[in-house]
């Protein structure tokens, strides 16, 4: 056997491995840019209606520059927030396939709160007995403690 053919199969393995290499480097620049991408989609643009925490004040022909500057600067952006105020104030759009998407949207928001609701209420009633049966353990302790005094 030459020289040759006994360093091609070392030579197979150094090009498969430099190319699984290039291909995880390739897969991981996919991915990191495809979050960048994700979290630039989901940031709120300034003529999206956000709530506020300032009182609102009466505008008085001010120029439309002005009042995004003002908006800006006073966003507050739950992203956690199931709901979002500003859901109350926009207008029913004037398509009626659009307004029935809408409602669905609005109906299934409901039916997650609803959810949301019951199962508060059943972890506050399983707080309320622990903390029952907690006081009854207490009381239980301090009556052995005060048989073996």
């Amino acid at each position: 056997m030459s020289l040759d053919q006994a360093n091609s199969g070392n030579l197979i393995w150094k090009i498969a491995g430099g190319l699984m290499v290039i291909v995880a480097l390739a897969g991981t620049w996919m991915w990191m840019n495809a979050e960048d991408s994700v979290q630039s989609k989901t940031a709120p643009t300034a003529t999206t209606p956000i709530h506020t925490t300032a009182t609102p004040q009466p505008v008085e022909a001010a120029p439309a520059s002005a009042t995004v500057e003002n908006t800006s600067v006073t966003e507050v952006v739950d992203e956690k927030a199931l709901v979002n105020e500003s859901i109350l104030n926009d207008q029913i759009p004037a398509h009626s396939a659009l307004a029935k998407e809408e409602i669905a949207k609005l109906d299934d928001i409901q039916a997650q709160l609803a959810d949301q609701q019951k199962n508060l209420e059943a972890q506050q009633a399983d707080a309320d007995q622990l903390i029952e049966l907690k006081q009854q353990q207490i009381k239980l302790l301090e009556q052995q403690l005060s048989a073996q005094n």
